[in-house]
């Protein structure tokens, strides 16, 4: 168990000493404010915006987010993990769209435009092409950039980003609370990164986590493979995806995180998790859900008896296991995720997990977390064939 909401099983490991001594240090610098990173996930962060003045932007009907990575995949993660509590409507554009959204434009949206450069070319493009010209705030660095002076043209309210949070890194900042307090959610109760750090179960099993995966990784097993049986966490294992990929492949290192929706994926990709190569560690992730729908005898062969009154969760939670026990008798590496409870404390202790664990594993692989070098190729090569 990490804590009460979540049951958490760890890979099969040797215990050794490097990464607690890693985590003391992380720990140690964080309480100096040298892990400046780190300090939005906690309750003394200081926002760039005045929460008390957010309630005048609780009037529209609809939000409008645009960015890419980081600024967006964040507060993507927390409306779907936390939609049952959600009642307002987000749009989410992440990735190059042609057109209007015509059955939205004339109504009642708030813009969110979020770039930490404020020159990413793909929200750039897409501010344009919806044509939005009133109903904006801008979350961009505080440098003469391009979502800056485009802010200042329309004369509309322009929200920091922290030159010293990295997009990957901010879900837990303006980036991420700042809608999560737009969707009705407390961003205080996402906040337990002091808690957790000087919670020893939370700890052991975060460090234990970290060696476990660093054995994997030594024996030739890069690839993380998420066994999801949850639809509503799809998007914050992309977030995941995109942290783990982007801070640690380097030099020749890293991991690559593949998403799998389960149990979908039983009847496509399953035979080669099981049978295929041998380069794969997985985590096995569901989540509790008290209210799915049940199976009814009178649409039932007698066949299928056992399948009576059985709801959705029982059958996925059926699925889950038969598969762990599988991978144990082939001694396929996994770990696993249980959350007993969705709600924002939960929802924040995945985040902070996740982080912390990138940050561990990049100061064992030797590796800067916070950059993405060779991305940067990519956009200067691209910005020479539009000229």
């Amino acid at each position: 168990m990490l804590t009460k909401n979540i049951n958490f099983n760890n890979f099969p490991y040797k215990k050794k000493n490097s990464i607690k001594n890693i985590f003391n240090n992380i720990k140690k610098n964080y309480f100096l404010e040298k892990e400046k990173v780190l300090l939005s996930l906690s309750d003394q962060y200081k926002y760039s915006f005045d929460l008390k003045k957010i309630s005048k932007l609780k009037k529209f009907s609809i939000y409008r987010i645009i960015g890419m990575g980081g600024s967006i995949l964040g507060a993507e993660a927390i409306y779907n993990f936390l939609k049952f509590k959600i009642k307002k409507k987000f749009i989410f554009l992440n990735n190059l769209k042609s057109g209007v959204n015509k059955k939205s434009e004339k109504k009642n949206i708030l813009n969110l435009i979020i770039s930490k450069s404020g020159n990413t070319l793909e929200t750039i493009t897409n501010f344009n092409i919806q044509k939005i010209n009133k109903n904006c705030i801008f979350i961009t660095e505080n440098k003469n950039n391009y979502l800056r002076k485009i802010a200042k043209k329309m004369k509309c309210e322009i929200i920091e980003h922290k030159n010293y949070i990295g997009g990957r890194y901010s879900v837990l900042s303006e980036v991420g609370m700042l809608p999560a307090e737009l969707m009705g959610l407390n961003e205080k109760k996402f906040k337990q990164f002091n808690y957790l750090i000087n919670n020893k179960k939370f700890i052991n099993n975060l460090i234990s986590n970290v060696e476990g995966i660093l054995q994997c990784v030594k024996k030739g097993k890069t690839n993380s493979v998420i066994l999801n049986y949850n639809e509503d966490s799809q998007s914050f294992f992309y977030w995941y995806q995109q942290l783990v990929a982007e801070s640690l492949g380097k030099k020749s290192k890293g991991i690559l995180p593949i998403v799998s929706q389960m149990p979908r994926d039983n009847h496509s990709v399953m035979q080669f998790y099981l049978d295929g190569p041998k380069n794969n560690f997985f985590t096995f992730f569901d989540v509790f859900n008290h209210k799915s729908e049940k199976i009814y005898k009178s649409n039932l062969l007698k066949s299928h008896s056992y399948l009576k009154n059985k709801s959705i969760d029982e059958i996925i939670f059926a699925q889950r296991l038969a598969t762990e026990k599988i991978f144990k008798k082939k001694q396929i590496p996994f770990r696993s995720f249980f959350v007993k409870k969705k709600n924002e404390q939960t929802l924040g202790e995945l985040f902070c997990f996740f982080i912390l664990e990138t940050i561990l594993l990049s100061r064992a692989l030797k590796v800067n977390p916070f950059d993405q070098p060779s991305v940067e190729l990519i956009k200067k090569e691209t910005k020479k064939i539009l000229i």
